[in-house]
């Protein structure tokens, strides 16, 4: 009986264990299996600056708040609004009406992610669910009359699709935060009263398994009690054994504390990091919501897409896809047609992307750029340029008399031939056609001889 009390209570003690609120503890807890298995995520970047439409998501800031102001967000106000006219005279005008949260959550499965992560509320303040501490500045007091983070994230888990909120720490011109600001952020005024108690009923009421932290930048993590949140939420909260959190708590956090890293928006590691991230990047190249004027030029194509999730992937991290719903509710149909059209790769190259693993060589550039993933005894090559012959050459792969070569979608064995004696080998890849979305990125399997 003795090793069985023993393997009692180590599980106890396992389980017992609590994080202080400190980076050291905190940066130690391991990051829920979950998020590093499903790789793509969508992004969603809706709220009152989707009314205008125009510049971006921080058009209040660049009409107002910058100074000087940005010129062009002037003269469109000037030009489409009467004078006197002003932000939150917006907000009436965000109507939803089209917003059907399970079509939206169709959308978002047929794009193969495995997490979406909603705007709750952004810079301006404006949450998209009924605050008790945005009075008059929220979904349902205004605008849609609607709760819209309860509505997609009961539609997105229907799909099990994982949920997560996106959530801004300051706002441009709340005046408990210009106070505290005014006040070298001596003061917690904001923090205490308007930032944590709209987190905790957030948290409580939606149980996000992703807090996407933001606008962190103007003050140090002490300043928004960071530490403490984190502790609760990864201690206390209702969702303390499956939440996610990014690196966006305080000036100087980004790429140095939190769950993943973001480090910034886009970001690229030229080589494999150490700790788990994810490239957040838009649809849309010139701004994460809406924009009446946006221009297909300045859309990410589809093998743009596939190429930058394929070495987000190669590279140890996780791909959170951005699209800007309209005012009204509405996918615009170009963003539509990009998501279920990564689906559809997904759907013969997935086994390549869920639940892989960096292999120990990320990338090649032989006859054709190549990356690697690896899952198990597999090595998965993508091939993301159409090769200019139909024998492509790969160096670093080790192989043996028994390897075996396919191509994902068809379990025909591919002829290769040794390039070296143990190492290297030239595949002969089938004559296929030239669609994008298949051909702009290609996948060979290796079994289990490939080291």
């Amino acid at each position: 009986m003795l090793p069985v009390s023993l393997l009692v209570i180590a599980f106890a003690a396992q389980t017992s264990a609590r994080f202080t609120p400190d980076w050291e503890s905190l940066d130690a807890r391991p990051l829920p299996s979950w998020y590093d298995e499903a790789k793509l995520g969508i992004f969603i970047h809706w709220g009152v600056f989707s009314v205008p439409g125009f510049g971006s998501e921080w058009f209040w800031w660049h009409w107002q708040g910058q100074q000087p102001p940005d010129q062009s967000c002037v003269n469109y106000m000037t030009k489409n609004y009467p004078p006197g006219f002003s932000y939150p005279e917006f907000a009436p005008q965000f109507h939803a009406q089209f917003f059907d949260p399970e079509e939206w959550a169709d959308i978002f499965k047929a794009s193969g992610a495995k997490y979406v992560v909603l705007t709750a509320k952004h810079h301006e303040g404006f949450t998209n669910w009924g605050s008790p501490s945005s009075w008059n500045w929220n979904s349902v007091d205004t605008g849609p009359h609607r709760d819209l983070v309860g509505d997609l994230g009961e539609a997105v888990r229907s799909r099990s699709l994982h949920y997560g909120l996106y959530n801004s720490l300051y706002e441009w011109f709340h005046p408990l935060y210009l106070n505290d600001k005014k006040n070298g952020f001596k003061t917690q005024e904001f923090v205490l009263h308007k930032l944590l108690p709209e987190i905790y009923n957030m948290v409580v009421r939606y149980r996000p398994e992703v807090i996407w932290s933001d606008g962190d930048w103007e003050a140090p993590d002490t300043y928004w009690n960071s530490t403490e949140l984190l502790a609760w939420l990864y201690n206390d909260s209702p969702v303390k054994d499956t939440i996610v959190t990014n690196d966006r708590w305080g000036a100087g956090c980004a790429c140095k504390h939190g769950g993943y890293y973001n480090c910034e928006d886009k970001y690229t590691p030229g080589k494999l990091p150490k700790h788990k991230w994810e490239k957040c990047t838009s649809v849309d190249t010139l701004s994460w919501g809406y924009r009446r004027n946006m221009k297909m030029k300045e859309l990410m194509d589809l093998p743009t897409i596939i190429e930058d999730l394929v070495q987000t992937v190669a590279l140890g991290g996780n791909y959170l896809l951005n699209v800007g719903p309209t005012p009204d509710g509405m996918i615009p149909a170009v963003f539509e047609e990009r998501l279920r059209s990564v689906g559809a790769w997904l759907e013969i190259n997935g086994e390549a992307i869920y639940a892989s693993k960096p292999w120990r060589v990320q990338t090649e550039n032989s006859t054709v750029p190549v990356w690697y993933t690896s899952k198990g005894t597999t090595v998965y090559v993508f091939i993301t340029t159409k090769p200019p012959k139909p024998a492509v050459q790969l160096l670093e792969p080790k192989t043996s008399p028994s390897t075996k070569v396919t191509l994902l979608g068809d379990p025909t064995s591919l002829s290769w031939s040794p390039v070296h004696p143990d190492a290297g080998l030239t595949v002969l890849l089938p004559e296929l056609p030239y669609i994008p979305a298949q051909l702009t990125v290609q996948m060979v399997q290796f079994p289990s001889d490939v080291r």
